[in-house]
């Protein structure tokens, strides 16, 4: 398929701003694949298409406070600075997008915090792209808590051009099962499952099921060819222990449904499954893109939010849901107002 067929207009005042203060009761709108149909809910329904031995597979990494302000050496100019990952631990190396690029050379060195942390610039890895060496005295532990000190939540840009980052977003952009840290993008979807929503759940027999997929930059990055089959993807690190796996497989042997929160949650699931369909303990990278046509075999729910035009979220949840039978639900929610993007509403496609 071709990039512009996943373009839509999408009035900015649709755009949450901030999550529901119930998430409960944000809206949901029910996909039906077979039926054709398209339903309007609230989150709390969700409850009603699941039972007992299903099993809702949950994204437990944590997105840790990426987004750094910084001055250069000498010229004391504002420099932005955006981790990406750890690339050692014991030189303090790190992945990382800075801005305005054309003034960060190899060899300049950035000031944090009045000079209480300081980098160094050992490598150009893209047009934005640095390797920074931090200059820091203490354990590794000491330099982490330094550094996320400094650091604010990675919301996305659509939301930062709305409202500047807050305090609350440190609650706000991050799932209440959160554990693994290592994302600098959020599984919005699971932002909806409240402590009270998964009791609820649970109490109906409904199992959760946790993976690893520290998602990346790379989900909001623009795609720049129009035959998506061109395309490249960033890879990102992500774990499905045996015993998960295990769970998810016994579940299936039952023919109970296997339902993935969120988009990353199945791009993982994808990323390691036998033909049968039978999920694989695996842990290392996925480059996976997924776009119309593809036959999922993983799991057969997903409950997920609405995204961004031409997105590779909006591509993956077109390829699960259908083409034609999605956007036609992304015109639906427009006219039906719904919240759109990270902090917004849900879906849930059965």
């Amino acid at each position: 398929m071709k990039l512009s067929q996943f373009k839509y207009f999408l009035p900015q005042d649709l755009i949450a701003s901030y999550p529901q203060e119930d998430r409960n009761e944000a809206r949901l709108m029910i996909i039906d694949r077979k039926k054709k149909t398209i339903e309007h809910k609230v989150f709390r329904d969700i409850i009603d298409y699941f039972d007992d031995g299903d099993i809702l597979v949950i994204n437990n990494t944590k997105v840790f406070p990426a987004i750094l302000e910084g001055e250069k050496e000498k010229t004391q100019a504002k420099i932005n600075v955006f981790l990406l990952r750890e690339l050692d631990i014991e030189s303090k190396l790190w992945d990382v997008l800075v801005d305005p690029a054309r003034k960060i050379r190899i060899g300049n060195k950035i000031y944090f915090d009045n000079g209480e942390l300081i980098a160094e610039v050992i490598d150009n890895t893209t047009s934005r792209g640095r390797t920074l060496r931090f200059l820091f005295d203490g354990t590794h532990e000491e330099f982490k808590k330094k550094l996320f000190s400094l650091g604010r939540m990675p919301i996305p840009e659509p939301i930062q051009q709305l409202r500047d980052i807050s305090e609350e977003d440190e609650q706000y952009y991050q799932t209440i099962y959160a554990k693994a840290e290592g994302a600098v993008v959020a599984p919005a979807a699971g932002f909806h499952l409240s402590r009270e929503m998964i009791k609820m759940l649970e109490l109906k027999g409904i199992l959760f099921s946790e993976i690893t997929l520290h998602a990346g930059i790379g989900n909001f990055k623009t795609i720049d060819v129009e035959d998506l089959a061109k395309h490249k993807t960033d890879s990102e690190e992500m774990e499905i222990t045996e015993s998960t796996a295990e769970v998810i497989n016994e579940a299936k042997r039952n023919n109970k449904s296997i339902c993935a929160v969120g988009t990353t949650s199945l791009k993982a699931l994808e990323s390691s499954v036998y033909i049968s369909g039978l999920i694989k303990p695996f842990q290392g990278w996925t480059n996976k893109f997924i776009f119309p046509p593809y036959d999922f075999i993983s799991a057969n729910k997903l409950i997920t939010n609405f995204h961004p035009s031409q997105s590779s979220m909006l591509m993956l949840v077109c390829a699960f849901g259908g083409y034609d039978l999605i956007m036609k639900a992304y015109k639906e929610a427009i006219n039906e107002r719904y919240r759109f993007l990270t902090y917004g509403d849900a879906m849930l496609i059965i």
